[in-house]
């Protein structure tokens, strides 16, 4: 019995969840899959996985076989890696990270220009709004939107975000330009923070020590921040969204930045990785070239932000139609 590879066949069944799983992930026929980690157990004279109709589950044993496979097959592929010279030149894949939107508008260009300067370099990079765990996730760099919690990761901060309230011009023309937080209890608004219609949007209170509940009267809850603002461009309300979503359409005259006196701090935006004694070179050359283009992208966000809007005069409230006059009723005669 190959135990590295019945090893390997044992990860990637618990990581997929099912034996067919594996073998679709592997491309390895579903018996050889079954059979082989059967013989690891055997070999083990220990039961890894309890099989059910519905689902596998690992046993104790299991869990630490799992944990200690796992260290295993990470270090043969470190050793591999060394051996291939990817500490010697720019080479192998990247596995990057970053949030759904954010990722589109800055990380992506910014990927395509990396590929085109290092052609032995593939990348492998995923869209996720989840804050993926980099060891368990096998992810070699992420960006990461917020204060970061106290860890072993490497942070390279690359700028900022805000939050910000946005409505149309024309919506405001109608409705009137808030000037004060509780002005926004008089306007209708778009959500997708939450799916309860009865949610506030929290603003800093007195020395940003405190928080301030804003209730406004929401007409649209929605599960995408794209599709609030789209509907805000429409005019259905405002919208209480990041920066870096919205920093086209501002420049482009769709949507106003209002209230920025009240907005909370700015969220710092980070290239994470996890700490080793020497990066290989893949993620040295992609930190080198990634950080500035993203810091000049994020500064280009607040120039756009900047934008002064089209002055729109505010919609006069049409004049009411005569209303028909009674007919006079006839008299008898």
């Amino acid at each position: 019995m190959d135990r590295l590879e019945a090893m390997q066949l044992f990860v990637a069944t618990v990581e997929a969840g099912s034996f067919s799983g594996a073998s679709r992930k592997l491309g390895i026929p579903l018996p050889t899959v079954s059979r082989k980690v059967s013989e690891l157990e055997d070999h083990l004279k220990s039961r890894l996985l309890v099989r059910t109709t519905r689902k596998l589950s690992l046993t104790d044993a299991g869990s630490a076989y799992l944990a200690s496979s796992k260290r295993i097959l990470d270090d043969i592929n470190a050793a591999e890696t060394l051996a291939s010279g990817e500490y010697t030149a720019p080479r192998g894949e990247l596995i990057l990270a970053a949030p759904v939107t954010f990722g589109r508008f800055h990380v992506l260009g910014i990927v395509n220009d990396f590929l085109k300067t290092y052609p032995d370099i593939n990348v492998r990079m995923s869209l996720s709004d989840r804050n993926v765990n980099l060891a368990e996730d096998n992810i070699d760099m992420a960006v990461r939107i917020g204060a970061l919690p106290d860890s072993s990761m490497i942070a390279t901060r690359v700028g900022t975000v805000r939050r910000v309230v946005v409505g149309s011009p024309e919506y405001f023309a109608r409705h009137g330009m808030p000037k004060q937080l509780s002005d926004l209890v008089d306007l209708t608004c778009v959500t997708f923070a939450a799916l309860n219609g009865n949610s506030s949007w929290i603003f800093p209170g007195k020395g940003r020590s405190a928080s301030l509940p804003v209730r406004p009267i929401c007409r649209l809850n929605i599960n995408t921040a794209e599709s609030a603002i789209d509907a805000a461009i429409a005019g259905i309300g405002v919208t209480h969204v990041v920066s870096y979503q919205v920093a086209r359409p501002v420049a482009e005259g769709k949507l106003q930045v209002v209230l920025q006196e009240f907005e909370p701090e700015p969220l710092p935006v980070h290239l994470l990785h996890a700490a080793q004694g020497r990066l290989p070179l893949k993620m040295r050359s992609f930190l080198e070239f990634a950080a500035p283009r993203l810091r000049k992208s994020l500064e280009s966000d607040e120039v756009k932000l900047a934008t002064k809007p089209p002055k729109i005069a505010p919609v006069k409230p049409s004049k009411s139609v005569d209303k028909e006059k009674p007919k006079k009723e006839r008299t008898a005669a």
